[in-house]
């Protein structure tokens, strides 16, 4: 069965000299037909279907002040132009869009290459570059369409506090997040949620942790989160802001480690939901190294054993991390 991917750009959802940009993809779209998927067109998501997520007043009010024009909305900076509710409705439609073609069977993976991106919006603010959170209002229209269990596995370089915000109290969403601990928004220790262990799982990384470390994470605590939780979905939150040379961050993953990081969290959807699984974009601040990154996602979910793995060695000593999952792990009674 086939890989499909959406494509939103949201070209007009620019700031000057913000990391946060559209040429966060121009090295990416030329490639993106030569990856072996296809491409299926975005709907833009309702705002009944966006309301699953953020309150109502939210929504309302980023349409408001975008008819205004350029606007900063919070100090991350986050801001908005004037197509910015457009594009954000757009970008989180890319990702329902994807999610239904995986769930009614119309493809067997997907990947919603988005902006702008979703993770740190929180159900009443858009914060962090984030105006609404693409992945939650995806989840969330999974379960209005008959799911029970979903898993959102979280690999940017920054805690998805939105998204946690968002299942905090819902038994049907199950949320991991692996991000370096100490930059912002500054939440996702290991003890985040005592109400939801096994559930909510945090695993805060130190600087410079990489490949050695991501992977050791995965069969130590991914693997065991979702055989606890039995997902009939996955949802990942995809930020290749965690690359050893991101401008913005200073973890330690190679290409090569997204794509055998990818290999395993794609197994465990083989392994638990025949292989029903959705990456979405969504940090990641230098072009080359989102281009890779997403070039090392689709090897992996098409199984195109394509040789990805460029010569970016992480050139940083990597810390020994073994100390930090046993922590999360005796939390989490893994």
């Amino acid at each position: 069965m086939k890989t499909v991917y959406t494509y939103v750009p949201s070209r007009a959802h620019q700031y000057s000299d913000h990391p946060e940009r559209p040429g966060r993809l121009d090295i990416l779209e030329p490639l993106l037909d030569s990856f072996g998927a296809e491409k299926i067109e975005a709907i833009s998501a309702t705002h009944e279907q966006v309301a699953r997520v953020h309150q109502p007043e939210l929504i309302i009010a980023i349409e408001e002040i975008c008819k205004e024009g350029e606007a900063i909305i919070d100090h991350a900076p986050t801001y908005v132009t004037k197509t910015s509710y457009d594009d954000a409705l757009l970008a989180a439609g890319g990702v329902i869009t994807c999610t239904r073609a995986v769930i009614n069977g119309d493809a067997q993976n997907a990947f919603a290459i988005v902006r702008p991106p979703g993770h740190h919006a929180e159900p009443p603010r858009s914060m962090g570059f984030c105006i609404f959170n693409n992945i939650a209002v995806a989840a969330r229209d999974a379960l209005a369409n008959g799911l029970e269990r979903v898993i959102i596995i979280d690999y940017d370089a920054h805690h998805g506090n939105g998204t946690q915000a968002a299942f905090l109290d819902e038994e049907r969403v199950a949320f991991l997040s692996a991000h370096q601990w100490g930059i912002y928004p500054g939440t996702g220790w290991i003890d985040d949620a005592p109400h939801a262990k096994k559930r909510i799982v945090n695993i805060p990384f130190p600087s410079r942790a990489g490949d050695a470390a991501y992977l050791h994470a995965a069969d130590e605590i991914f693997t065991p989160f979702a055989r606890n939780f039995r997902p009939q979905l996955i949802l990942v939150s995809a930020g290749f802001d965690a690359h050893w040379n991101d401008p913005l961050t200073s973890l330690g993953i190679t290409t090569r480690g997204f794509f055998l990081l990818s290999q395993k969290i794609i197994a465990l959807a083989e392994e638990h939901c025949d292989g029903k699984i959705v990456f979405v974009l969504e940090g990641g601040y230098d072009p080359h190294n989102v281009t890779r990154g997403v070039e090392s996602v689709f090897a992996a979910l098409t199984n195109s054993g394509a040789q990805v793995f460029a010569g970016d060695p992480n050139p940083h000593k990597e810390p020994d991390c073994e100390s930090r999952i046993e922590m999360v792990k005796m939390h989490q009674g893994f």
